[in-house]
């Protein structure tokens, strides 16, 4: 459960993970638990600004001008080998038939590069990004704290165009633990 009482929608856990993103870059963290060790203040408070429309994110164009100009490497594990663009929204999600010619999950809104190993059925594949890392790293209890920061920028604003195409930006706990957590976010992906 976030540390923030306002987050209790899909939408607002998409704004915290955002948040700490921003809070890594302004104060240079190392990562999302340094960021909330350190600035959690600010968190708390651009989540809220976030939630109530008095601050924006940035237009994922951003977020393609840096996938273009980084380093050609697995963007989950750091090979340069066997390279392919993987998609961070699968494209087997299927909320609407539209899914399937969708911009936004086809276009490079939505890519990274990804070793074949990462990216295919025993990797990624049809996963969304946070079960992907929770799985990956089992052994790591806050394991959405260490996803890299362009990745996760280009899900949260791809998934969050999914759930509101989806009509569940507004619901909690989707995935029916009692509680909102990240792996609710990837629970509009279906295959």
């Amino acid at each position: 459960m976030p540390p923030i009482p306002e987050i209790k929608t899909i939408e607002h856990m998409i704004f915290y993970q955002y948040a700490k993103i921003m809070a890594k870059s302004a104060f240079g963290h190392k990562d999302g638990k340094e960021a909330k060790a350190k600035s959690f203040g600010y968190i708390r408070n651009t989540v809220r600004k976030l939630i109530s429309g008095e601050k924006k994110w940035s237009d994922i164009s951003r977020e393609d001008w840096q996938f273009i100009e980084a380093e050609k490497k697995c963007f989950y594990c750091g090979s340069t080998e066997n390279l392919q663009k993987e998609h961070i929204v699968p494209r087997c999600i299927n909320i609407k038939p539209e899914c399937k010619t969708c911009e936004r999950i086809l276009g490079i809104h939505n890519q990274i590069w990804a070793c074949k190993d990462c990216n295919g059925a025993g990797g990624k594949g049809t996963k969304g990004l946070y079960t992907f890392y929770h799985d990956m790293h089992p052994e790591e209890k806050k394991f959405q704290d260490i996803i890299d920061p362009l990745v996760e920028k280009k899900y949260l604003k791809t998934i969050y165009h999914c759930h509101e195409c989806n009509g569940t930006l507004n619901c909690e706990d989707l995935d029916g633990d009692g509680d909102i957590t990240v792996l609710d976010i990837d629970c509009c992906i279906k295959h």
